[in-house]
């Protein structure tokens, strides 16, 4: 069952399962606060639990809103654009064929028809940026699903505004953010774990953590370090 409390002005995402626990979670990159708590558990126990976690909760999103932010693009020359943490100057080259993305060296070259508009050059890289999550993306899964032993049947990459990743353990299905294509490799590895793992146990709980531990010690260091980093606008 999925509800709202409010709480002044902190909104949190109620989910109840058959789960023994309550699990609190403030998410990137806006500062969402979710609670997931057991069936068992009556909402005025749910809110007192909430209020007496407002401090930390005000903490956390503070963070998220104080962080760093991308400038706004502009999908021209020189303009400075990133695949996989690596700096790329793009280069705008007019031609009268298929338009394409291209890295070439130190730039990001966008062949592109004349009188392209600046929304179109921003589908035509978004597009790219997905391709390359579902390039990179499966021998990650592999490598995961033979240690975890589980399976992943769907993939799908999207963008999302709040999350890094989302997992489906009964479809057996995970959701990448298209914005892991423009942070360094070692992140699209940790979330797509990170999703994994969630087939295995759904909570953020100790189990959890200990199965993130056994097969990616730093995976706490990992999170940190793409909660810090500079989000779109």
């Amino acid at each position: 069952m999925l509800m709202k409390i409010v709480l002044g002005d902190v909104l949190i995402d109620l989910t109840q399962k058959e789960i023994k626990n309550v699990h609190l979670s403030v998410n990137p990159p806006k500062g969402d606060v979710r609670i997931s708590a057991p069936f068992s558990m009556n909402i005025d126990a749910i809110r007192a639990f909430a209020i007496s976690k407002i401090p930390w909760i005000k903490f956390e999103q503070k963070k998220f809103l104080t962080q760093e932010r991308e400038s706004l693009r502009e999908y021209l020359d020189r303009e400075s654009h990133y695949v996989w943490g690596q700096r790329y100057m793009m280069e705008i080259v007019e031609v009268d064929n298929t338009p394409a993305v291209e890295l070439k060296h130190s730039k990001l070259v966008l062949h592109i028809r004349p009188n392209t508009t600046k929304e179109k050059c921003k589908e035509m890289l978004e597009t790219w940026y997905r391709m390359q999550i579902k390039i990179a993306a499966p021998e990650i899964i592999k490598k995961y699903s033979s240690r975890l032993q589980v399976n992943v049947e769907r993939l799908y990459v999207q963008g999302m505004k709040t999350r890094w990743g989302g997992a489906n353990p009964a479809r057996k299905s995970i959701r990448l953010n298209t914005d892991l294509a423009r942070k360094p490799s070692i992140y699209l590895d940790y979330v797509v774990l990170h999703e994994m793992v969630h087939f295995i146990e759904p909570t953020h709980n100790a189990r959890f953590s200990a199965l993130m531990d056994l097969h990616m010690p730093n995976w706490k260091q990992y999170r940190d370090e793409l909660n810090k980093l500079p989000l779109k606008c």
